[in-house]
């Protein structure tokens, strides 16, 4: 319990801080396991996946600067409930709803593990590039008022994650800069794209800044968040289904479970004009989206040695650690570290919900510091995590210069959520794209690969549903504007 409690609240602490994703977190917590036993080893590192990506809400409500790409649905809306003062009951519902998909999540790991690893190596290149399609075809109407500056945000992202050596081909793409050699890293963009801007906002009033002065927290009742959180069954189970079917998807990640989620909740909410503007509905569907995701991207790692996710890939290596080879046999030869280190994260759920909502009543409490102390701490939080990632000074450099021309970008309208949508789709649908010409040059071609097989045939439905429900709710509301004087 005493690993399990320092797991758990060293997650939150560090998913709180900009740059420090689920992945790196687990990576720095590996060496504290060599003389630990396999058990215990995996405890610390279950608990504090687990809570890492639930702490990435922290910032990303109270400052708009997701701690983890993951947590980037929730800042469209908690940050929004944070400046009405509503910080303490973002966080409340954040933790709670990260709760109900956290659990249901390890469910399907303990009852399903078996079924569902078949599933998963269902999955080809064809099936993730239509994945990726799908995700850009959500691009426009994420955190923007006009579809069309959605669009060329997300189109400019894509660019962005173009930019480098091509990871199959090895080509030099658009290195105009020494410091562009090694690509764009996706932490970086999400620090400068996110926290830069907020920090000039911040010090652009100078030592008064009444924007700033004005939020306060409202105490929330613990009570009051349960209720609401239930009351929001739609987006909970929106968001906990689709954690749960992309966690199994090798590759996908929690930011696409996230976002994913926002944006079907939204679809399917009879409250979806008010999705940005501090709806609680929103919160509730990405915390339980990226949190479901959690024990379903283990799956393909435990049985069949196949990561899930990045953090998984991180996992995979504290097992081999200890001398433990996942696959078919892990269930058998290991049984009592695989099902200790299973029931740990059902534990570890439990924890975050508690230390969760302990740290929610305090870390409200940010919004109240100085503006301009606050933008210099944030600063060397956003230079520290952007070093740390490849220990390069080009990812700080790449970094704020992506954070200026989002400053300069916002004031015209444009978001930074689907520019960073395009930067992390682009390379899973460039990669898969590419990969699946190759196998199709080698079989019955590109048509019969990318448009052939039920799988692949649901998938491009699902994107073709996404275009037009845009298109309609686009003209619906164009229609309704001159009506309701909101063009006006």
């Amino acid at each position: 319990m005493a690993i399990l409690c320092g797991g758990t609240i060293g997650g939150l602490l560090l998913g709180a801080t900009p740059g420090l994703s689920p992945t790196m977190a687990v990576a720095l917590l590996i060496p504290f396991t060599f003389h630990m036993t396999p058990t215990h080893g995996l405890m610390l590192l279950g608990a504090a996946y687990t809570a890492t990506v639930a702490g990435g809400a922290i910032s990303a409500i109270l400052l708009k600067i997701p701690g983890a790409p993951a947590n980037i649905a929730t800042a469209l809306d908690g940050n929004a409930m944070a400046k009405k003062g509503e910080g303490a009951r973002a966080l409340q519902i954040c933790f709670i709803s990260s709760f109900i998909g956290g659990v249901l999540g390890i469910l399907v790991l303990i009852f399903l593990t078996p079924v569902l690893a078949k599933w998963a190596l269902g999955f080809g290149p064809s099936h993730m590039f239509w994945i990726a399609i799908l995700g850009v075809t959500i691009i426009g109407s994420l955190d923007s008022k006009s579809v069309i500056k959605g669009l060329l945000a997300g189109a400019v992202g894509l660019w962005i994650a173009m930019i480098g050596y091509d990871s199959i081909q090895g080509v030099e793409r658009f290195i105009f800069s020494e410091h562009l050699e090694g690509g764009v890293h996706i932490i970086a963009a999400l620090i400068g794209l996110f926290a830069i801007p907020q920090i000039i906002e911040m010090l652009e009033g100078g030592r008064i800044n009444r924007q700033y002065q004005i939020i306060k927290v409202q105490p929330h009742s613990i009570v009051a968040a349960f209720r609401e959180t239930i009351s929001k069954t739609r987006a909970a189970v929106i968001g906990s289904v689709v954690g749960v079917v992309v966690g199994l998807i090798p590759g996908a990640g929690g930011q696409i479970a996230g976002l994913v989620s926002y944006d079907q909740a939204r679809r399917f909410s009879p409250n979806r004009d008010k999705f940005g503007t501090g709806e609680s509905e929103g919160v509730v569907a990405a915390e339980s989206a990226n949190n479901a995701m959690v024990g379903p991207s283990l799956v393909p790692l435990l049985t069949l040695s196949v990561p899930g996710s990045p953090t998984a890939a991180v996992l995979l290596g504290g097992l081999l650690i200890h001398g433990i080879f996942p696959g078919p046999n892990l269930f058998v030869e290991h049984a009592d570290v695989a099902w200790a280190f299973i029931n740990s994260l059902l534990v570890g759920q439990v924890l975050m919900l508690v230390f969760g909502l302990y740290i929610a009543g305090l870390a409200a409490h940010v919004v109240r510091i100085p503006p301009p102390i606050l933008a210099s701490g944030i600063l060397v939080l956003s230079v520290f995590g952007a070093y740390s990632v490849q220990s390069s000074y080009s990812d700080v450099v790449v970094m704020l210069a992506l954070g200026l021309g989002m400053y300069f970008l916002s004031k015209y309208g444009f978001s930074p959520a689907p520019l960073v949508l395009g930067v992390i789709l682009g390379p899973i649908a460039e990669s898969n794209y590419v990969q699946g010409q190759i196998i199709a040059e080698a079989g019955d071609g590109m048509f019969a690969y990318f448009f052939t097989g039920a799988l692949n045939l649901f998938l491009i439905g699902l994107v073709v549903a996404s275009i037009v429900y845009s298109v309609v709710s686009e003209i619906r509301i164009r229609r309704l504007e001159p009506r309701t004087g909101v063009a006006s």
